[in-house]
């Protein structure tokens, strides 16, 4: 299920501690200079302090070494947003032999690193080695600057299941330090490091905290970037194959499964996420969108789709020979096969509505009578029970050549993904999910280009009317429940509640569905005839 939390919208935060650097040199003979010491005195001991440092940090620093990285203070602009553009990233540049943190998101922390770059997973770490000088105060002055943690998970802002996340160590090393160890796999193209912790395993975070934010990370790579993947689900990896595959030139890596010392020249630790089940194109190189994200769905499942498609026609090929070969008349048996195959691939062009049905909590009761409606006005109705088993290769197959999907508010609404730009959303949104029906669905159903329909239903609809008082506040403000905490919105509207629908009021809007539909489908077939 969708974690629900208002509070999760950008705020204004305090200065993250990590993103500023307090450097510390004791470059004069005396350690500490009481305050009731003359004036004199200590205007000397400035001046001596500002001409040691201006002497010798450019050897501790080297002369590429940008003092931007000593801090990054967060404007507030930053912080009230959750994506930073691509371009205007305080790492967007980073200088060979650094290590740059962006903590400025209030989502997610993203760390890039440059140079020679070594995973270590025993130690949860990945070094950066350099070559500068070995000298005590240069080395010791460089860890304390650079040395960073991280998690790498898109959940920032959420304590309780970030506790749950594998922390990263990015350490700096000297090469002349000793010891070191070399490669055991060199490669050649840049690493995406990333968590697959906390939710995954509900397919509303895997799309949003995982697969879309991966996306916005690494599409520009090209597919030329290995993913190192912290809490490697190999059911993951077969579920997402063919997203990955489009995204990447290279098997993952299983950080804590692969020993190996794994070799880059640069590195993304964490995912860049820009807000719930979308990419903001303002944030993006080349303005890529979530239309972009779509086509990349389009291409990465279309392969197996076809390997459906054939499949079927030969098992149609099979069944019909065997029919053929049982009956007296073969010419009458094909010519009925032929009609057939007419019909299939184009069924009277009437509109595919796809119901995404539920079991269990938030169900439709009478969801027999709704698909017997929708039938009558004039739809071609599939009803879909997607599991987590389910291929989703045949999911995007049917939403995809689908007109309009219905489903109650809940995880699997992630799938309006699936659907083409100009298709009609409708969401059934129970009592007391009307805020997360809009936030994690509604809105960003629009920014794809769908048509959406939000159907709030009314507490007669909802089975909680039957256990509650009518002057309830559970029935009659479901807002000052839901503010008692996510333990209650949980308990009572998530997963105690079904929907019988009030057809005659739901038949308005599914009328208007279909209307849209056709006349959506008349300017096309004018456009085309032009």
């Amino acid at each position: 299920m969708v974690h629900y939390h208002r509070s999760h919208q950008p705020r204004k935060t305090n200065t993250d501690e990590e993103s500023q650097n307090t450097v510390m040199l004791d470059c004069s003979t005396s350690a500490y200079y009481k305050r009731t010491r003359p004036k004199l005195l200590s205007f000397l001991f400035l001046i001596t302090f500002l001409s040691c440092c201006y002497v010798f940090a450019p050897l501790f620093l080297g002369p590429s070494f940008p003092l931007s990285l000593l801090y990054s203070p967060a404007t507030e602009n930053d912080v009230n947003r959750d994506g930073v553009d691509a371009n205007d990233s305080p790492c967007s540049s980073v200088s060979t032999g650094t290590i740059c943190c962006d903590r400025s998101g209030y989502r997610s922390d993203v760390c890039v690193m440059k140079g020679d770059i070594r995973t270590h997973s025993a130690s949860s770490s990945v070094f950066l080695y350099n070559s500068r000088s070995n000298n005590n105060v240069s080395r010791n002055f460089e860890e304390e600057l650079q040395h960073e943690k991280i998690k790498p998970y898109t959940r920032k802002w959420e304590t309780s299941v970030m506790d749950t996340i594998d922390e990263l160590n990015l350490v700096p090393k000297n090469l002349n330090l000793g010891g070191v160890g070399g490669c055991d796999v060199q490669h050649d193209v840049p690493a995406v490091f990333f968590s697959n912790g906390g939710y995954t395993g509900n397919v509303y975070h895997e799309f949003n905290d995982g697969i879309i934010p991966l996306y916005i990370t690494s599409q520009h790579f090209k597919k030329k970037v290995v993913f190192v993947i912290l809490e490697y689900h190999s059911w993951w990896i077969m579920k997402y194959g063919d997203i990955l595959s489009r995204l990447s030139d290279f098997p993952p890596i299983d950080f804590r499964g692969d020993n190996r010392t794994h070799c880059f020249p640069e590195a993304i630790v964490g995912l860049r996420i820009h807000d719930e089940l979308t990419v903001d194109s303002a944030l993006m190189r080349g303005n890529k969108s979530i239309a972009d994200f779509r086509n990349l769905l389009d291409k990465a499942y279309w392969p197996r789709i076809k390997g459906l498609i054939r499949d079927e026609e030969r098992k149609a090929q099979e069944k019909l020979r065997e029919q053929v070969s049982s009956s007296e008349s073969s010419e009458a048996s094909q010519q009925q096969y032929i009609i057939r195959q007419q019909v299939q691939e184009n069924p009277t062009k009437k509109p595919t509505l796809v119901i995404l049905s539920r079991s269990g909590s938030r169900a439709i009761t009478n969801e027999n009578l709704l698909v017997k409606m929708a039938k009558e006005i004039g739809f071609l109705v599939q009803v879909l029970k997607p599991d987590r088993t389910t291929e989703l290769a045949k999911v995007y197959r049917s939403l995809n050549a689908s007109d309009v999907m219905i489903g109650v508010h809940g995880a699997a609404m992630t799938h309006f993904l699936f659907l083409r730009p100009g298709s009609v959303f409708i969401q059934v949104v129970p009592l007391g999910t009307t805020w997360a029906a809009e936030t994690y669905y509604g809105e960003p159903a629009r920014k794809l280009g769908l048509k959406y329909i939000g159907y709030q239903i009314l507490p007669r609809e909802s089975t909680l009317y039957e256990k509650y008082d009518k002057n309830d506040p559970i029935l009659r403000d479901p807002t000052s429940i839901n503010k008692k905490g996510w333990e209650y919105t949980k308990k009572i509207y998530l997963d105690s509640q079904n929907v019988m629908l009030d057809l005659r009021r739901f038949r308005k809007r599914l009328h208007r569905a279909y209307e849209y539909t056709l006349s959506k489908s008349k300017l096309s077939l004018q456009h085309q005839q032009m």
